[in-house]
């Protein structure tokens, strides 16, 4: 298994869609930058968020997940209050080849700032936008960007092809859409 350069994520992008839509060369003048880098692809958040509240006092429970838990906001920018939580996608549309495995880690400018980036490895066969979980660590309210970068996507080809992909097993966020909440 080996990490994938520049030059093969801009073909695999190009030839075969495994990036939509494509940023060929990364943007950094006046944003947090995005699109490709020497190892990676620096993915965008669009501009819907679902921010978790406690106005209800319901339970967050994974396999019972209350849709009531989040507010649906949509704009240029989204305030994550102290301590908190929220959900959105990507600007991106990923069609994750049968032998790669994804992983993502956080850029550094929202980790500076206390601001946290988890996202789950896309497995081999899946596709769909991607559903970024954003927490703010910090005592103060924190600003997130819609359509700048929040997350670089580090891609490993594998030797050989696995023998039950994501797709086969017709996993529960295949081709999700928008932001998607827990499934069980």
């Amino acid at each position: 298994m080996g990490l994938k350069p520049d030059h093969w994520i801009r073909k695999m992008a190009q030839e075969h869609g495994m990036i939509e839509p494509f940023v060929e060369k990364q943007q950094r003048e006046g944003v947090i930058s995005y699109g490709v880098s020497s190892y990676g692809y620096d993915m965008r958040v669009a501009d819907e968020f679902r921010i978790f509240t406690n106005v209800y006092s319901t339970v967050v429970d994974p396999k019972d997940f209350n849709p009531r838990s989040l507010v649906e906001f949509k704009g240029d920018a989204c305030i994550i209050p102290p301590n908190s939580f929220a959900l959105a996608r990507s600007v991106e549309y990923f069609r994750i080849p049968r032998n790669v495995l994804c992983l993502t880690v956080g850029k550094s400018t929202y980790a500076r700032a206390g601001i946290v980036t988890n996202i789950t490895p896309f497995e081999p066969g899946w596709e769909g936008y991607v559903t970024l979980e954003i927490s703010n660590t910090t005592p103060l309210p924190a600003k997130i960007y819609a359509n700048e970068g929040i997350a670089q996507v580090v891609f490993f080809e594998a030797d050989d092809e696995c023998e039950v992909s994501y797709a086969d097993r017709a996993g529960k966020y295949q081709g999700q859409t928008g932001v998607t909440p827990p499934r069980l």
